[in-house]
């Protein structure tokens, strides 16, 4: 049997179903062992330049997610004042209710070595690890939406660094980039508003 030739139009039809999903409840789709093995394959060929695979994963289930979700409400306590804490409250307890958060890493160390090894790029090198990284979670995002899942990204980093190394033992080399919380969809999201494309795209020598 010949093998199926993929479509870009079937690629395309993916990319328009990933959306930000925020309200979330603990049932998945699938079994966490899936999650698992979405993240493993994601990680492994998620394109990074030098092929330096600098990107790193850590994965929440459960009370874990929710001990995240405690630890970022308490560190946000002290930044916003009492009066004015509800609004921020009720979104902790939002991503609390998910089923599970995956938090994006770059790893440093992998970097610094980059950096050593090619100094004509020195400055580049963090930037790209960023881009690698902004790929795996984008693949990742639209992954678990394929699999029926809703998710949403948020970026409480560098406030809540410290307490994640220190409570799921991170390495030091490991900085935190994003965190993608996921978790069963309570309703489909509005449709999305564009910005006309003739003002973002510019075509030459066709």
């Amino acid at each position: 049997m010949s093998a199926i030739k993929p479509s870009a139009d079937t690629l395309l039809q993916l990319v328009r179903l990933r959306r930000s999903v925020f309200s979330l409840t603990k049932d998945l789709t699938i079994p966490p062992s899936r999650i698992q093995d979405l993240v493993n394959q994601v990680t492994l060929h998620t394109p990074s330049s030098f092929n330096s695979q600098s990107n790193r994963v850590l994965v929440l289930f459960g009370a874990e997610h929710d001990k995240l979700w405690d630890i970022t409400a308490e560190m946000l306590q002290d930044m916003v004042p009492r009066d004015k804490w509800k609004p921020t409250g009720q979104k902790m307890a939002m991503f609390k209710g998910a089923a599970g958060t995956i938090l994006f890493f770059n790893d440093e160390e992998t970097i610094r070595s980059l950096q050593a090894q090619a100094p004509s790029y020195a400055d580049r090198f963090p930037a790209w690890a960023s881009q690698s990284n902004a790929m795996q979670q984008w693949i990742l995002w639209t992954a678990l939406e394929v699999e029926g899942l809703g998710a949403n990204l948020q970026h409480y980093n560098p406030l809540i660094d410290e307490k994640v190394a220190a409570t799921w033992g991170v390495p030091d080399s490991w900085k935190l980039n994003a965190q993608l919380v996921f978790g069963g969809k309570v309703n489909e999201p509005v449709d999305k508003t564009f910005v006309p494309i003739e003002g973002r795209v510019k075509v030459v020598g066709l």
